[in-house]
């Protein structure tokens, strides 16, 4: 890809069950990439659809499947598969990105035709944590599903940020933060006098800080260190996990919360 400077994979076909990149190839085999940070350099195809999966092991060896795509209409979980609807952004002050801004929700559904490269960053610790009271184990496998563009992926205990060079990280001292610039093979090109946000997306999911579980995946917070202008104003909406999940976690809280011991007199 001239753009991009790089290798560019294009992944596409009418239907994503059978037209897909996934590592490893067989399902015999695993990734065994423990860090905490999924990174995923892509863009979906503009008004075409895509599915990701990936499965992960908890530290009991229980293996849960996270998928996210813009074919999804809503968050579904069960104990062993999360669901989140992919909400794609636009090119800033296009009509689709001005139509996403001004409504209640974002537009979930094919992906618009300024539809811009995205680093989406997941916390897969976070998110088997809040949705199931998971611990995280390893990311076994990652199944990447048409119509989308894929530049690279890679898994990390950093949190990288995309919009600092690395003379800027050093002159704010951000190692101290727990924040690092962006490694050069996962680094899309920025030319002279231009911000990384300006041209691409940032999604952090679930956003720094979060305590709760959110409905879908959307560029709703900011970079790590960079500050936007003009912040996308909707937020996702907090979740309403199934009956059967919810009474898990209940059951688990119970089990593992502290519980007062009377001393023997």
């Amino acid at each position: 890809d001239a753009r991009l400077k790089g290798t560019v994979y294009r992944i596409r076909g009418s239907v994503p069950a059978s037209s897909y990149l996934q590592l490893p190839r067989t399902g015999t085999q695993s990734l065994g990439l423990a860090g905490r940070y999924l990174y995923l350099l892509f863009r979906p195809m503009p008004r075409k659809h895509f599915v990701v999966h990936l499965d992960v092991a908890t530290e009991e060896n229980q293996v849960v499947r996270i998928s996210f795509s813009n074919l999804f209409k809503e968050f579904k979980s069960t104990a062993t598969w999360l669901q989140f609807p992919f909400v794609c952004g636009a090119a800033k002050g296009s009509a689709a990105d001005h139509a996403a801004r001004t409504s209640r929700r974002g537009l979930v559904g094919a992906a618009p035709a300024d539809v811009r490269w995205t680093c989406l960053v997941l916390d897969l610790h976070s998110i088997l944590s809040l949705y199931l009271n998971r611990r995280y184990g390893h990311l076994k496998s990652v199944k990447l599903c048409s119509n989308l563009l894929v530049k690279n992926l890679c898994t990390s205990d950093l949190v990288f940020d995309p919009g600092v060079t690395f003379s800027e990280a050093q002159q704010a001292d951000l190692a101290c933060r727990g924040v690092a610039p962006m490694p050069r093979e996962m680094a899309f090109p920025v030319p002279k006098g231009e911000k990384w946000h300006d041209l691409y997306d940032y999604i952090r999911f679930p956003s720094e800080g979060s305590k709760l579980p959110y409905d879908s995946i959307q560029k709703s917070c900011l970079g790590p260190a960079a500050v936007s202008e003009d912040p996308i104003q909707q937020l996702p909406q907090p979740v309403t996990l199934t009956k059967a999940v919810r009474d898990r976690l209940s059951l688990i809280h119970q089990i593992t919360s502290p519980k007062a011991v009377s001393a023997p007199w």
